[in-house]
């Protein structure tokens, strides 16, 4: 493929596997629950990667070898319809674990002692250093053996762990907490908008509090948090205002729950909505993410990549940028934290309004750096003449070490804000949340990339995008374009979406839902 091409597939690819976590999320409250969900999309990923080891393994499932660097042999369509099955299934798998992975690691403490609040406030940094490990070594082992071993072997060892993981996590079945399913919040969410729109012409002003209908919550097996009214976006309360006594029946039911919606349902998409304009912000963050594994990865491919006697496979570029995630959650939770409690006495974790501004800084760096990067292995390689430019790869470090920085402050805050910010029985739909940023900022990544290639394509001068020998476009150009929106979204975060972060955020779930909506309201 080309390099627009290559772009725009993994993009959708990487957006549709973050996307799939919504329908994951729905069908786990609804139907399945987050263990049936685990497993299903568990299998699901491991058949797409029996399906991406037989196209490795199987010649006639691909092209054949590119010739003279560029000379490439287009992919047949049934070939790569292949592609897209093995593609699909991943993404189908993804949408079953990913909503569910942190929500059932979870449910796992109980917030109602103060072990389980302990446990839980460090358990997200702890999640991402386990998958962050997890990637170094895929990034290492998994990459050199694809790289100069077999991709056959490459693909089927992943296979293989995704088998060995899944029986034994069906072996601790028995020891796992384990809630049933308690009703999608899509649909409650879905029926406060119909009501809401159906009593737009209601006026909202000197309703008393007794107007609205707030029956109180039915305790389950999972826990359920009452959720005070608060006065943020009032059109949805009109959704449980009670316009006439006949919408109750003889037990005071709503007798059409699409017409009259209970303050707890109003008030669970109160909260989801608010979370929207720092979901933006999350968005902004991983565009630049998004840059280091494609176009990132391409300027490692012409660099020149030989150590003495030893070639670095391209793929390891990646590496610097986990190893710098990991460092600093370790360093943060090992060295800085016990050090500073010790001095302090009190809770001493940064914001995360000051986790979101560092990663967003991190961002704009990492953008400027490639930028400056590029600019001289493009200019190297045209002064040899050559496709591989004798710029080192190791000069590449740096802008993957800044994408990594950018992920360990900005993503690590976004992903606990949202767990945080939802009660527990939300919390599926918050890492649906979480992994729906990504799939918005492929899909804008996509869009921008294709823009941009259009537009400086027909400007008549040297494109900034498109084809597969970066020496023939100008990337530099599109990184500093890059950090001129990462700098447009810092500014956005700090006078706009910053606003809406919860003033507590150090406490958990479970301690905090009575006065969130207080707290939220004067932030807003």
């Amino acid at each position: 493929m080309d390099g627009i091409q290559l772009v725009n597939v993994f993009n959708i690819w990487s957006g549709s596997t973050n996307v799939t976590p919504l329908l994951g999320a729905f069908l786990s409250d609804t139907y399945l629950g987050r263990f049936r969900t685990l497993i299903c999309g568990s299998t699901a990923s491991f058949l797409g990667m029996v399906v991406m080891s037989l196209i490795a393994g199987i010649p006639n499932l691909r092209p054949l070898h590119c010739t003279g660097g560029s000379n490439c042999q287009k992919p047949e369509f049934w070939q790569l319809g292949v592609l897209y099955l093995g593609l699909g299934l991943l993404a189908i798998g993804a949408g079953g674990v990913r909503p569910c992975n942190i929500a059932f690691g979870a449910d796992q403490f109980d917030t109602r002692t103060e072990k389980g609040r302990a446990q839980l406030e460090s358990f997200f940094n702890w999640w991402y250093f386990s998958f962050t490990v997890s990637l170094v070594i895929a990034l290492t082992v998994v990459v050199y053996v694809q790289t100069n071993v077999s991709w056959v072997i490459g693909y089927g060892i992943p296979a293989a762990c995704l088998f060995f993981s899944i029986v034994i996590f069906l072996i601790g079945k028995h020891t796992y907490i384990i809630t049933k399913p308690q009703g999608s919040v899509f649909v409650d969410m879905a029926k406060v908008i119909v009501a809401a729109c159906k009593k737009r012409a209601l006026s909202l002003e000197s309703t008393p509090e007794n107007s609205f209908y707030d029956p109180p919550c039915i305790e389950s097996d999972q826990q359920v948090t009452k959720l005070a009214h608060t006065n943020m976006f009032k059109f949805f309360d009109k959704a449980a205002l009670i316009a006439d006594p006949s919408e109750l029946d003889d037990k005071g039911l709503p007798k059409n729950s699409w017409r009259l919606c209970s303050v707890q349902q109003v008030e669970q998409l109160k909260l989801v909505v608010g979370l929207v304009p720092v979901w933006i912000t999350g968005i902004g963050c991983f565009i630049t993410m998004d840059q280091m594994n494609t176009f990132g990865l391409m300027q490692a491919i012409q660099s020149n990549n030989k150590i003495h006697n030893f070639k670095i496979p391209p793929g390891w570029m990646g590496l610097s940028s986990m190893i710098c995630l990991s460092t600093w959650i370790f360093v943060y939770e090992q060295i800085y934290l016990p050090y500073a409690k010790k001095r302090s006495k009190k809770n001493v974790r940064l914001t995360m309004r000051q986790r979101i501004n560092t990663g967003i800084v991190m961002a704009i760096l990492c953008m400027v750096v490639a930028g400056i990067v590029e600019k001289n292995r493009r200019e190297k390689a045209l002064k040899q003449g050559s496709l591989l430019s004798p710029q080192s790869i190791l000069l590449l470090l740096p802008q993957f070490s800044l994408s990594g920085l950018n992920e360990g402050f900005a993503a690590v805050a976004v992903m606990e804000y949202y767990t945080n910010h939802l009660p527990e029985s939300m919390r599926t739909l918050a890492g649906a949340i979480f992994f729906l940023s990504f799939s918005a900022s492929s899909y804008l990544n996509t869009a921008i990339v294709n823009v941009v290639h259009q537009v400086t394509a027909k400007l008549g001068k040297t494109p900034w995008l498109g084809g597969r020998d970066l020496n023939k476009v100008k990337l530099d150009n599109f990184y500093y374009l890059i950090a001129g929106l990462a700098l447009l979204n810092l500014l956005y975060f700090n006078l706009f979406s910053c606003r809406y972060l919860v003033k507590n955020a150090d406490k958990t779930p479970g301690s905090r839902h009575e006065d969130k909506g207080l707290e939220m309201n004067e932030n807003v």
